[in-house]
């Protein structure tokens, strides 16, 4: 009997390894802390709602931060860690420059309170708190709650050079984003599902500069929206200066963003993109005539992007302090 449970064991893990080739690294599960640190997720939920009380960035924030940490070297908290002076860290790389600092903080309160339980101090990783926190901030914003995996550890290594040509950009066209995301293991229905996110939040005018004061303005965007944008976004304003990536709904998770694309009113052209392509316009259009659809499709995605590139115990460690390797 026993040796025909290992055959299961070993034939599952076999049929594991074949779903997900690009990332299966460690068998992650949703019970993982069951006996180490029970009530986890609780901590976790009231720690990130005691933030979100303090600033409504720390939904878009949090959300960012997972997606930045997973694309770059996997989901292991590596985007956490402070620069040194012997080691400039990926959240000095110029494309995570403009990751908010709530983010960060909010991982950083997380840990904080699961850490003073003593049952579960040190026995958390950083990757697995930022992936329940990045849960619970969609859930706050109206999103959908969905089972998190977990059992990650946290990477050994953050190198800014790391995050080079592994972020998808403003100007990416639908090939180029394709490739990006299959890199990672992740479908075109993914990447359009996790593009979504950007119904919450904020960009900066820098970004979309280059659209909005081309000449001709890019045709793909809709006019009014573009004569909005350029009052928003003066030639010249300050870089820093930030807009909403959804400009009807912003403080809440839904499907919006679809219908905006349905409209021309995508901020950066990689969203206008997802409409303009005629090989995923059949998704943003079922995404955006229903939102069961979407968020069903976005929690798949979010769980997949989430089992990318994870660390185990031989080549990851349960951080003390997350900003620290």
């Amino acid at each position: 009997m026993g040796g025909l449970n290992l055959k299961l064991v070993w034939s599952l893990t076999l049929i594991c390894f074949c779903l997900y080739p690009y990332h299966v690294s460690a068998v992650l599960s949703t019970n993982h802390y069951a006996k180490t640190c029970p009530n986890l997720e609780n901590i976790v939920k009231q720690a990130v709602q005691k933030k979100f009380q303090q600033t409504f960035v720390t939904i878009p924030s949090t959300l960012r931060l997972f997606f930045h940490d997973c694309f770059v070297q996997g989901c292991d908290a590596s985007v956490m860690i402070q620069s040194t002076a012997n080691n400039k860290a990926e959240k000095d790389s110029s494309d995570n420059l403009s990751l908010a600092g709530d983010g960060f903080d909010t991982v950083i309160k997380a840990k904080a309170a699961v850490d003073a339980v003593p049952q579960c101090r040190n026995k958390v990783s950083c990757a697995d708190i930022l992936a329940l926190a990045t849960r619970d901030v969609v859930a706050l914003a109206g999103g959908p709650s969905y089972s998190v995996e977990l059992g990650r550890f946290d990477g050994l290594v953050s190198r800014a050079s790391d995050v080079n040509g592994r972020l998808p950009q403003p100007e990416f066209n639908l090939n180029q984003l394709n490739s990006l995301f299959a890199s990672n293991g992740l479908t075109q229905t993914d990447m359009v599902a996790l593009s979504g996110a950007h119904t919450l939040g904020f960009s900066h005018c820098n970004r979309l500069s280059s659209r909005i004061y081309s000449s001709p303005v890019d045709p793909s965007l809709n006019k009014q929206y573009a004569t909005e944008l350029q009052q928003m976004c003066p030639r010249n304003v300050d870089p820093r200066v930030a807009i909403n990536m959804d400009p009807n709904t912003p403080r809440k998770f839904d499907n919006v963003y679809y219908k905006n694309l349905q409209q021309g009113k995508g901020l950066f052209t990689s969203d206008q993109i997802l409409f303009r392509d005629q090989r995923s316009r059949n998704t943003v259009n079922s995404f955006a005539s229903n939102s069961n659809v979407f968020n069903q499709n976005f929690i798949t995605a979010m769980t997949k992007l989430g089992r990318v590139g994870v660390k185990t115990a031989s080549n990851g460690k349960i951080r003390a302090d997350c900003t620290v390797l």
